[in-house]
């Protein structure tokens, strides 16, 4: 009979490699989840549903507290007057003092038949009674409008201040091919403008609008007779089965007859 002896330190060397595999993968592990928190905690803007070109969208600023030590007690999104808006409303936050600015346009805008001069530039939330603290965030909702048709982005540039002073700029832009910077600016992306848009061209009268309709009447018509000849060949094709059937059944009865007079015969002799 053969004892195979493992001697103890071997044991304690092998237990102790598996303890620092353990202690290097949960390290590693830690790095990725706070280096993770870190690179998605930034002001951002969101909409919900569409922001099509031309048309209208209310989106959310949503703002995160990355201080343990301080709360976010004021927030200011800037618009760019290059792509101007006529028309920015926050809708009212407790605890929060929203404050419009708006500001000269160099070149005027025409939205629903006027002549506007001016836009928003900036909104601004200051702490009235409330405050984001330490890994809370707040969303701030936006109505905007009408989105401009010349571009396929918004840069929304936003400061964020502390109550112990301190102030963050999220205004750095993101270039292309290039890592995302430290501070991004908010960006809000636009889809294609959609035909129901407010402003958007209304369903053509006359000739244009009578054309979908004979063309929807024709297409009803051919259906219908699609579906008649349908039900014909249906038809047919049932009357065939039955004829063959028929024949079938009398050429069976006439054998049977044959078999029954031949079988007779055979007796009689």
């Amino acid at each position: 009979m053969t004892v195979f002896r493992v001697s103890s330190s071997r044991v304690a060397a092998s237990r102790g490699s598996a303890a620092r595999v353990a202690l290097a993968g949960g390290i590693a592990l830690s790095s990725v989840v706070l280096l993770s928190g870190t690179a998605f905690a930034h002001v951002s803007v969101q909409p919900e549903g569409e922001a099509a070109k031309g048309g209208y969208a209310t989106v959310n600023i949503k703002v995160p507290n990355e201080r343990d030590n301080a709360s976010t007690v004021k927030v200011e999104v800037n618009f760019p007057l290059d792509h101007p808006l006529a028309s920015v409303m926050p809708q009212p936050v407790p605890g929060w003092k929203a404050e419009v600015t708006r500001s000269k346009l160099s070149k005027p805008l025409e939205l629903h038949g006027k002549t506007i001069n001016e836009a928003v530039s900036k909104v601004t939330w200051t702490a009235d009674g409330s405050k984001i603290g330490p890994g809370q965030f707040q969303q701030f909702p936006l109505s905007l409008g009408r989105l401009p048709e010349d571009t396929d982005q918004l840069v929304l540039k936003a400061i964020q201040t502390y109550d112990n002073k301190e102030v963050v700029r999220w205004i750095e832009e993101q270039k292309e091919g290039a890592e995302e910077p430290q501070n991004p600016a908010p960006v809000l992306k636009l889809s294609a403008a959609s035909a129901d848009h407010h402003g958007a061209a209304a369903t053509p009268t006359g000739g244009a609008s009578a054309a979908p309709s004979a063309s929807a009447s024709a297409d009803g018509k051919a259906g219908h007779e699609d579906k008649t000849a349908s039900h014909k060949e249906t038809a047919d094709a049932s009357d065939t089965t039955a004829r063959i059937l028929g024949v079938l059944g009398i050429l069976v009865g006439v054998a049977g007859v044959a078999f029954g007079v031949l079988a007779g015969r055979r007796r009689a002799l």
